[in-house]
């Protein structure tokens, strides 16, 4: 028997295809998918309504690479992060974020990545893989099931801010929220959605030209492109000028607002020059600036800012009539917060061991 194939990778055409070479009625296949992606099946032997002989020569043919949960911390702050097994064995990160009003899942793209950014504890990391829809559909689906059970609510939000860079696996990160999205699997809106970038201009103006419906945010954090290469090295081949010009294409063709997302390193980027250039930058769209919380890793060179030198950054922008929020970190103490993710598990320090040696 050669190796089994994931169910969840079937287009319902192809799997009506399959039933009926089985000698089935097409319309198993339907009662097949909403098992699936409806009541969350990961076995055949769960599906009640097929018979034992098509359940057996299912299962003899298709696997479901389901994601697992292989280990759940829990915040001071109820935070949650969740080091998430892969079938292969690899493990990524998935963080459940509550507060009053929201219950938001932070997930992951790829399996480690390859932008080296200095200030982030999976820019560390090798990339070794893409994500594959259905796993960035998993995530979702265990964070939801975490936040009915410890908070007594669905989710109602969703960030891809975890780890990897969700442009670099464009198409199965579209084809996965459009598994979140669709009203036969998960129904989500795509107005709950934000997917978070380090700026790859070609794949922002993509973006546009599918017209996507869910938000976009671009992980700014230095408005001169001096200090955004210091720390970022895509700012190279993506400069704020190539990047500019992308968002303004993207704004014109879906009419979205953009976020822009600054952490504020202390004298780095934390002055009213750096300020400034912000703001100039920022009105050339519909936007709003998230000004992030600093949060330390291991053998980092950046340090957080004082609280004063945060509120005066904050108060010049607002000066600008720049829409400002500042997001204060949660999850810090687990490392779960931004920046943080594989900062300490298992996993991560063999990703970083790895690296070392290669």
């Amino acid at each position: 028997m050669s190796e089994r194939k994931n169910i969840r990778a079937l287009p319902l055409e192809e799997l009506e295809l399959v039933l009926i070479e089985l000698g089935e009625k097409k319309f198993r296949a339907k009662q097949i998918m909403e098992w699936i992606w409806k009541k969350g099946a990961t076995t055949f032997e769960e599906m009640s309504n097929l018979s034992v002989s098509l359940r057996t020569q299912l299962t003899d043919r298709y696997d479901f690479f389901h994601l697992t949960v292989d280990e759940k911390q829990i915040s001071k702050d109820k935070t949650v992060k969740n080091a998430f097994r892969l079938h292969d064995g690899n493990i990524i990160e998935g963080v459940l974020i509550p507060s009053e009003e929201r219950s938001t899942a932070c997930i992951s793209s790829q399996v480690g990545c390859s932008l080296t950014c200095k200030f982030c504890a999976t820019g560390r990391l090798q990339r070794i893989r893409n994500l594959e829809p259905e796993e960035i559909f998993d995530q979702v689906k265990i964070l939801n099931r975490q936040s009915i059970e410890m908070l007594g609510r669905p989710l109602t939000n969703i960030v891809m801010m975890g780890m990897g860079e969700p442009l670099l696996n464009y198409n199965n990160v579209i084809k996965g929220i459009s598994y979140i999205t669709s009203p036969d699997k998960m129904g989500m809106s795509p107005q709950r959605i934000t997917l978070s970038t380090a700026g790859i201009a070609k794949m922002i103006k993509k973006l546009g030209d599918d017209k996507v419906k869910f938000n976009l945010a671009l992980s700014l954090h230095a408005a001169n492109d001096q200090k955004r290469s210091q720390i970022m090295p895509i700012n190279e081949q993506n400069n704020l000028e190539a990047l500019g010009e992308a968002l303004g294409y993207f704004q014109e063709k879906t009419g979205n607002t953009i976020t822009f997302e600054y952490i504020v390193f202390k004298d780095f980027n934390d002055g009213l020059e750096d300020a400034s250039e912000l703001a100039s930058f920022a009105k050339k769209f519909i936007s709003k600036i998230n000004i992030i919380e600093y949060n330390p890793i291991d053998e980092g060179e950046f340090k957080q800012t004082t609280p004063e030198k945060l509120r005066a950054f904050a108060a010049f922008l607002e000066s600008k009539k720049v829409i400002v929020n500042i997001r204060r970190s949660r999850g810090k103490d687990i490392d779960a917060a931004c920046g943080q993710l594989a900062n300490k598990n298992t996993q991560g320090l063999q990703f970083r061991k790895l690296k070392e040696t290669t």
